[in-house]
């Protein structure tokens, strides 16, 4: 495999026009990289012209001769579909920077990819919604070479506030299941206190109200439960998104021999409610349990 010390100076960012990509792309361009975006829905990432970024019609343009490949989309069947042979079209020496939520069995699919590819794979999936991806204050789950680190510390602080490097390639991937089952349990277990308050006739802020600032209490709480509270679900994360993560943790936690009832049962209602509101914020799983006559 081609190694290369140089500095990273261009990035096709591949699915460029998402909640998170769009965002992590301008910051991209901002810090001065030279930026490729491709997006499936090329509308998406029109507002990245403005920001000097190429807007790319296919892979392999966005591809060819760049020092960085990043992927930030849904899953691992996407990834593979879309990237074909582009990933040789790469530079010589250059990185595939990895940084979707794809499960253990998809991040091992990409990473036999990159090797047959010739490319450097680097898994570095990333904590943090759309708020801190448009300030740059993402938490990136590195994970890949020693000799990547250096030469990817400056993609990383464009789009992070915090970088941990955590292992060898899928050490990234299996931490943020590690991290999303704790996420999604707080949004669920939210969203059933709300609707057990509405259901007993007990105005649910009076709830927040009473485990304010106690050792119970978490500022995630509070803003989810705000929303659900105002019905209003504008996506920091689709529930659609939320569901897929779901059900790859619980299949993460299946092939480990686990027995995780309520990550289990959490995968199979963030499943119900994305097939009315996968479109919503994944807090919009509060509607599945919201008493009917509200």
């Amino acid at each position: 495999m081609a190694e290369s010390n140089r500095e990273i100076t261009s990035v096709a960012f591949l699915g460029a026009g998402g909640l998170m990509g769009l965002p992590m792309a301008r910051n991209l361009a901002r810090a001065g990289f030279e930026v490729r975006a491709w997006n499936r829905s090329p509308d998406k990432m029109q507002p990245l012209a403005a920001e000097g970024v190429t807007l790319c019609d296919d892979v392999r343009s966005a591809a060819e001769g760049v020092d960085v490949v990043l992927t930030m989309l849904a899953d691992a069947d996407v990834i593979l579909e879309i990237l074909d042979d582009s990933l040789t079209r790469a530079a010589d020496g250059a990185v595939w920077l990895q940084m979707s939520t794809v499960g253990i069995d998809g991040t091992q699919r990409l990473a036999d990819l990159a090797e047959t590819a010739g490319v450097t794979f680097v898994d570095a999936p990333v904590l943090g919604t759309t708020a801190p991806a448009e300030a740059g204050e993402l938490v990136v789950l590195a994970s890949g070479g020693e000799d990547m680190r250096e030469r990817l510390e400056p993609v990383f602080d464009a789009v992070g506030s915090r970088t941990l490097w955590v292992g060898e390639a899928g050490a990234g991937s299996r931490l943020k299941l590690v991290a999303n089952a704790w996420v999604a349990s707080v949004v669920e277990a939210t969203a059933e206190t709300v609707a057990l308050a509405e259901g007993l006739d007990v105005d649910p802020k009076q709830f927040l109200e009473a485990v304010s600032g106690g050792a119970l209490d978490l500022p995630y709480l509070q803003a989810k439960a705000t929303a659900m509270i105002a019905r209003q679900f504008d996506p920091a994360m689709k529930l659609s998104l939320a569901a897929k993560d779901t059900r790859l943790i619980d299949e993460a936690a299946a092939d480990a021999d686990l027995d995780l009832p309520m990550l289990r049962t959490i995968r199979h209602r963030f499943a119900e409610g994305a097939r009315e509101h996968g479109d919503d914020d994944m807090s919009a799983t509060y509607l599945t349990s919201t008493p009917k006559a509200g």
